[in-house]
């Protein structure tokens, strides 16, 4: 598979981690902190989270994750959310008075509500870029086909569920 594919696929979640890295990290403006330290707090999250967001999506494209299920994707965000938050502390230094265990552990319990954000999130993206793509992109048109069957079988049990 060309590179520019596995790019493509790795946009929408590139996308979403960025700017939810940007959006956490400029919420330490809230805080109290410098303009220039919030700006720094926010790159040092979002360009960990756009790497990982976009790792995510290349994954759901090889088919190592499927879209529609959570299990496998809350423990792929509960390894990269505190990896994420480490190294944007190891460039700012606002916060990990309790050791980095601790930082870690704590970590790892808020990358659950991350990931149900994320996932939420990228399941609704994800299917429109694919069909943007699916004409140029096999591998888009292969996964877009997977988000359809998976879609058409929510509809069937949904209206089974009526009667």
């Amino acid at each position: 598979m060309d590179r520019r594919h596995s790019f493509e696929l790795a946009l929408p979640g590139a996308t979403i981690g960025a700017v939810a890295g940007a959006m956490a990290g400029g919420l330490t403006l809230f805080a109290g902190a410098p303009t220039g330290l919030a700006a720094l707090a926010a790159l040092a999250l979002a360009a960990p989270l756009a790497l990982f967001g976009g790792l995510y999506g290349v994954l759901v494209g090889h088919g190592v994750l499927r879209p529609g299920t959570f299990g496998p994707a809350g423990l792929y965000w509960m390894a990269a959310f505190p990896l994420s938050r480490l190294l944007q502390e190891s460039v700012v230094g606002l916060g990990m008075a309790d050791g980095v265990l601790a930082f870690l552990a704590y970590q790892a319990m808020v990358s659950l509500g991350f990931a149900i954000g994320f996932v939420w999130l990228h399941e609704r993206v994800m299917p429109y870029w694919l069909a943007r793509r699916a004409d140029v992109n096999p591998r888009a048109a292969e996964l877009l086909g997977v988000y359809v069957r998976y879609a058409t079988l929510l509809r069937a049990r949904k209206k089974g569920s009526r009667r």
